[in-house]
């Protein structure tokens, strides 16, 4: 079986969903937006208003690449909205793990002033959206989920992942299996691309992307021919993002994609390897070790697992070594005692004593 990885220094390979790896060399130091910790309300940002509209302005809080989504691009990002009265935050994509859908020009009327302000940004693009209640939930604001109140500005931070022209203002829903499959594979394939020229922002954009098309509200409905189909774009999506995440030493994120491909595929060696070189990174080394043994019953040639193992072996008995020494140190031979130093006052009282004595025993034995 090929190798799961070669190593050369710093390089790594790219999942094509089959066939031989590709090696990449390693080299970028930037990532797509993560999960968000959760937080007290919207982010103060000092940059430029920029007026969209009269009911929508936008300040940039990290600038994007390339161009701008046209009308009828599907677009996918994640966001946090909060209503500006209360401050109170009733949509979070990030806590979700779902980024939202959004085809321009075809949106929900309640999404209009949010898609006003996505049309203005690039791919990668993070900012803060403010829009009038008119653009957003109305006069009547939304009692049900979710829940926003009436005449509410609304407040958004949004990150725009990435968009997809070629689907004509097809939403995911409204495509075939083969469509979504097939719109899936092109990210896939874009995000390869950008992965070997080393830009990783853009590249886990695409992958993301990718995986957005093949969501579990989908993958459930799939069986037979179709649903391996699209586990053969969606997990080499997940190893491939592994594969950035490693690079970026973002080892935890690296175990969360490997984990989702081992759920479909629990033999998968390329995520069973890259999962125990993050385990092992982060000296989870008993789990790292049940990975690459795992691993390497499946692969028993590959020498990038043959090299992880000798790693760990390394590590443990270097860490070994060193608690012998410090034990050593600790709990080490007890010292030899000291002489003490003699008091000859007492020595000569002790001799006096016993020549008296010895001149008391010769009288009394002359006396008898």
């Amino acid at each position: 079986m090929a190798e799961v990885v070669e190593e050369q220094q710093q390089n790594s390979s790219v999942d094509e969903g089959g066939g031989a790896d590709e090696i990449i060399t390693e080299g970028a130091s930037v990532v797509r937006g993560e999960l968000q910790e959760d937080d007290a309300g919207p982010p103060k940002v000092d940059s430029e208003v920029e007026v969209l509209h009269e009911k929508v302005t936008k300040q940039i809080i990290k600038e994007g690449h390339g161009q701008k989504p046209s009308k009828y691009a599907t677009c996918f990002l994640h966001y946090k909205a909060w209503a500006e009265s209360t401050l109170h935050k009733f949509e979070d994509t990030w806590r979700e793990q779902q980024p939202l859908e959004l085809v321009i020009g075809k949106e929900k009327k309640e999404m209009t002033g949010l898609a006003i302000g996505v049309n203005s940004m690039k791919s990668g693009e993070r900012a803060l959206l403010h829009v009038g209640w008119e653009l957003a939930y109305g006069k009547e604001g939304s009692f049900s989920f979710p829940n926003v109140p009436p005449t509410s500005d609304v407040l958004c931070e949004v990150e725009l992942i990435g968009f997809d022209e070629s689907g004509e203002g097809k939403a995911r829903g409204d495509m075939t299996v083969e469509e979504r499959i097939g719109a899936a594979d092109r990210k896939k394939m874009d995000g390869n691309a950008l992965f070997k020229e080393e830009k990783l922002e853009e590249a886990m954009q695409q992958y993301e992307m990718a995986i957005a098309y093949m969501g579990d509200d989908f993958m459930f409905q799939l069986f037979g021919k179709f649903r391996d189909m699209a586990l053969a774009v969606k997990n080499p999506c997940h190893l491939n993002t592994a594969a950035c995440l490693l690079m970026l030493q973002r080892y935890d994120e690296a175990i969360a994609q490997c984990s989702i491909v081992l759920a479909e595929d629990e033999n998968n060696v390329k995520a069973l390897f890259r999962r125990g070189k993050a385990r092992s990174v982060l000296g989870q080394t008993d789990a790292a070790r049940e990975d690459l043994l795992k691993a390497r019953k499946l692969a028993p040639q590959d020498k990038a697992i043959a090299r992880e193992l000798h790693l760990i072996a390394e590590h443990e008995k270097a860490v070994y070594q060193k608690q012998k020494e410090l034990y050593k140190g600790l709990f080490g031979p007890r010292p030899e005692p000291k002489p003490k130093s003699r008091n000859w006052l007492i020595v000569i009282w002790q001799w006096l004593l016993s020549l008296f004595y010895m001149l008391f025993r010769r009288k009394a034995c002359k006396d008898d």
